[in-house]
């Protein structure tokens, strides 16, 4: 006998045929036969039932089609089983180990086709369910990893191809080791070799993927015990809809989003994300950085193990050690902090949940195989003990969230500390900074050449003599010293030039130095241009020589403090300096806070001076960072005063939103940070732009929506229609002062704007 119509249950006696589905309860899921693509093979399984497209989260007969519609699931005779088939053929079935009385199978609103015994009162004593099997998606509520009692591994396995849900060979599995105590972490396989591996939980999240950390939509834990290891995610909503997919075509796990308004699925995060997401790329000892060229870099105190094959980019033999490591001074040895790590692969590890750091560093200490510890639980304070043992593996710098690492290092490579002293001299232009809205005096240096020779008052690879501009001068070993070495670990960012690394003098005062790359696609030129007009140049909102700050929480009154004073500070270069300038990469990481938060526009190494009434110039050559560069300056190397002031209307719309333009997620479709502006702006609801952490404060909300406003006009897309910064500055201060409309702004689609960001050298000023 068949189930009646939208049931979500059956019993014995009855049975679901082709043509019939079982419903859950509130509609959600639907579970029946269905074909994929064009072909006609059916196959038993489960679907979301209201979304418009096909999306079967789980499939019962995976590799073993059924050819008609002879169809069937039941349950046997004896209770103990729920059969598939096909012509009165078994295709698939459950195993249970023990008779029920009254079986039940029933599809639940969690996704889950379930066996259980009616007489049982307890309403979750499943006798089998399908989370225990997943196909090829991750729903909420599903365990992902083992039941040791009950001797289940769950793995998700990729579909061969969207028309064949058999298993392909990209799979996702949880390995852990409970006698290290050494926390699960999720490992991709690929051809059955390891090919991603997400990061060991740290109280928060998986230490390699910053976005599971706390989020608006769901909540994702690891339960770990005795009895279990499993990863699970639980919605905050339960109106939303979204789900972990593994997708063999590009070898990814895309986590994805329904949009019921535009009927869609949309990308919310995937992995691997990038080159620094391969297990392993970097090999042992080897630190891969995004925007570094090579991306792998050895970690401090290692070499390559072989050169040939790490000048080739093959770095997978990783990197070896410059002084090994010697027992006799274990005690003399110290640790190397690295920040913002994915941590090391656990897999030659040991951890012990009950240490602190403090303890945890006596204990490495003590164990000369012991090179490296960190906290195993990041929440609060952190607590806890990991130390790895051997090589670390599939360690990469991340851009934000990442975790502390402390590398063991031999007392006998602090011999570094006494290179350098030569005498050879780096000259500095110091101005104050901000660094990732941590308080404290900084200094922003540029290195632009070194001298050894005396009293020639040239540049000695140049030849060019220099400006006289009473700058600094510093020993190129108290540099070293400062930055460690220029260490990766002290790394702040990497811009045109090259990077740029924190450190701290011997006196205590904190500094940053821009060192010029070989690779860089800038050079002495453009440094000594920035360094010019830095000193040429006066202004309360232009970077001085010499300037102390103190960061604080970005509310809105400082925000629009800081457009203020970034406006009066662009209308000073156009107009109202002895020579006029444009900037041409004025963006919010050039944008630098002083202890009362005033802005200081920074960073000339790309502005363009101009006398008389000249406003605009043409080049070959397009320098700057794509997302702020005005459309007509892309496509065609023309810049003006009107590039500066589109590049400053997106300046105002990140820092009114706190998104950046290059990573911000569309609510729409195809839609980019201005082109979503401008949509809500016409809806008459522009303030739903604001940043949702001042949505709830105390703020004026007229003066919020004519900064959005503004900006919209500074982003119009033809440079004519774009106002002057006197205009600009006028507008932002007064408020009657009766605004135009704002045409379509440039950059308006998603597929209009450049694909492709340098991401390195785009850091917001505020914390996002």
């Amino acid at each position: 006998m068949g189930v009646s119509s939208n049931s979500d249950s059956f019993g014995p006696f009855q049975s679901v045929s082709d043509g019939t589905t079982l419903v859950s309860t509130n509609g959600i899921f639907e579970f029946g036969f269905f074909s994929l693509g064009s072909s006609k093979n059916r196959y038993a399984g489960i679907w979301y039932k209201k979304i418009t497209v096909q999306t079967v989260v789980w499939v019962a007969n995976r590799c073993n089609p059924i050819n008609d519609s002879s169809g069937l699931l039941a349950i046997n005779g004896t209770g103990d089983r729920v059969l598939l088939y096909r012509n009165k053929s078994v295709v698939w079935s459950t195993s249970l180990s023990k008779q029920v009385k009254k079986p039940l199978v029933q599809l639940l609103d969690s996704g889950s086709l379930v066996l259980k015994d009616e007489e049982n009162t307890n309403s979750e004593a499943y006798l089998w369910e399908s989370f225990d099997y997943p196909s090829n998606t991750f729903l909420a509520g599903m365990k992902f990893g083992y039941d040791l009692r009950k001797g289940l591994d769950r793995q998700l396995t990729a579909w061969r191809n969207w028309d064949d849900p058999c298993p392909g060979d990209f799979t996702w599995a949880v390995e852990f080791d409970a006698e290290r105590q050494a926390s699960p972490k999720g490992y991709f396989w690929k051809g059955g070799k390891k090919f991603h591996r997400s990061g060991s939980w740290n109280g928060l999240g998986a230490s390699g993927v910053p976005e599971l950390r706390p989020n608006q939509l769901f909540d994702y834990y690891l339960v770990y015990n005795e009895y279990e290891a499993y990863y699970m995610f639980s919605l905050k909503n339960s109106s939303v809809i979204t789900i972990a997919v593994m997708n063999q075509t590009t070898s990814t796990k895309q986590r994805l989003t329904w949009v019921e308004a535009e009927k869609r699925w949309q990308l919310y995060i995937s992995e691997p994300r990038d080159l620094c997401d391969n297990y392993g790329l970097c090999g042992g000892n080897g630190n891969c950085v995004i925007g570094e060229n090579p991306v792998c870099q050895c970690l401090k105190g290692f070499k390559p193990k072989s050169e040939e094959k790490w000048n080739s980019t093959d770095w997978s033999d990783g990197c070896t050690r410059n002084i090994p490591l010697d027992c006799k001074d274990k005690n003399e040895d110290s640790f190397l902090k690295y920040l913002d790590l994915k941590m090391p692969d656990t897999s030659f590890s040991l951890a012990n949940r009950s240490m602190n750091l403090k303890e945890c560093r006596a204990k490495c200490l003590s164990n000369c195989s012991c090179i490296a510890y960190a906290s195993s639980d990041i929440v609060g304070e952190g607590s806890g003990c990991i130390m790895w043992f051997g090589d670390l593996m599939d360690i990469r710098k991340l851009s934000s969230n990442g975790q502390v690492l402390y590398v063991r290092m031999p007392a006998s490579e602090q011999d570094y500390k006494q290179k350098g002293k030569s005498g050879s001299k780096v000259r500095i232009v110091m101005m104050g900074a901000s660094i990732g809205g941590v308080s404290g005096i900084l200094l922003l240096g540029y290195l632009i050449w070194r001298t050894k020779s005396k009293g020639t008052g040239r540049n000695t690879k140049t030849g060019d003599r220099k400006e006289d501009l009473e700058l600094p001068v510093f020993d190129l070993s108290t540099i070293i010293i400062a930055t460690d070495n220029f260490s990766s670990s002290n790394k702040l960012g990497q811009g045109g030039f090259g990077p740029v690394y924190s450190g701290k003098l011997e006196d205590g005062q904190e500094i940053a130095v821009k060192r010029l790359s070989i690779s860089s696609g800038q050079g002495i030129d453009e440094l000594k241009n920035e360094v010019i007009l830095i000193a040429r140049l006066q202004h309360r909102n232009l970077v001085k020589l010499l300037d102390q700050n103190k960061a604080k929480l970005l509310k809105w009154d400082k925000r629009f403090q800081i457009i203020c004073g970034v406006a009066r500070g662009l209308l000073y270069l156009h107009q109202d300096s002895r020579l006029r300038i444009i900037h041409r990469d004025l963006k919010a990481s050039n944008v630098l806070l002083d202890n009362e938060m005033n802005p200081k526009i920074s960073d000339f190494g790309l502005a363009r001076t101009f006398g008389g009434d000249q406003i605009e110039g043409n080049t070959n050559k397009v320098v700057g960072t794509y997302g702020y560069m005005a459309p007509e300056y892309v496509s065609t190397g023309q810049f003006s005063i009107k590039s500066d002031v589109f590049s400053f209307g997106m300046m105002v719309l990140e820092i009114v939103s706190g998104k950046r333009c290059t990573s911000f997620s569309p609510q729409k479709q195809d839609l980019t940070l201005t082109g979503y502006a401008w949509t809500l702006m016409q809806q008459g609801m522009a303030t739903e732009l604001l940043d949702s952490c001042l949505r709830d404060s105390d703020l004026n909300l007229k003066e919020v929506s004519r900064c959005i406003h503004v900006s919209l006009l500074c982003v119009q897309q033809r440079a004519a229609d774009r106002p002057k910064m006197s205009s600009v500055v006028v507008m932002l201060s007064s408020d009657g002062h009766v605004l135009p409309y704002p045409n379509r702004p440039g950059y308006f689609m998603e597929k209009e704007a450049p694909q492709k960001y340098p991401e390195s050298s785009i850091t917001s000023v505020i914390a996002v």
